[in-house]
């Protein structure tokens, strides 16, 4: 079975190469799909529709440009894992989780036991809540080949 799958979430670990290289390594026939995970790009994404001064207004571009890109690709995705990283808040990857369950998509989050607490309604919401890569890769295995390890 083929599946695609959308990698939300932070951006300053290796965590989206992580689990490409262990669907890899397994030959599971999965499309991955992410967000822009360049800061400076996805800043500016909404450059181009014009200079704003206010960075209030710039950041409201390139966040509707941007959700243009997400969304889109997160309704294409049969899964959609949503990690939250350590180091920042990522409201977007809360944002994301929140509009898969709106929609009804599958999701895994994926983060650390020690932000469980303020997660807890995004965690209830998705299918597994995984603490590592791995163990997302061994969900892959499962649903993508119906095998487990």
């Amino acid at each position: 079975m083929s599946y695609t799958v959308y990698l939300s979430g932070e951006i300053h670990t290796g965590w989206r190469e992580d689990i490409q290289r262990g669907a890899g390594e397994l030959g599971l026939d999965i499309l991955f799909n992410s967000a822009v995970t360049n800061h400076e790009d996805s800043d500016a994404a909404g450059d181009h529709l014009g200079k704003e001064t206010d960075p209030f207004w710039r950041d409201h571009k390139s966040a509707k440009v941007n959700g243009i890109r997400t969304r889109t690709l997160i309704e294409m995705s049969d899964l959609v894992v949503v990690r939250f990283g350590d180091k920042y808040k990522q409201w977007n990857a809360a944002f994301d989780a929140g509009f898969c369950a709106a929609l009804g998509k599958p999701y895994i989050t994926l983060h650390g036991a020690d932000i469980i607490h303020p997660l807890k309604e995004v965690d209830a919401g998705a299918l597994a809540w995984a603490t590592s890569t791995d163990q997302v890769v061994e969900i892959l295995k499962y649903t993508v080949d119906g095998v487990s390890f």
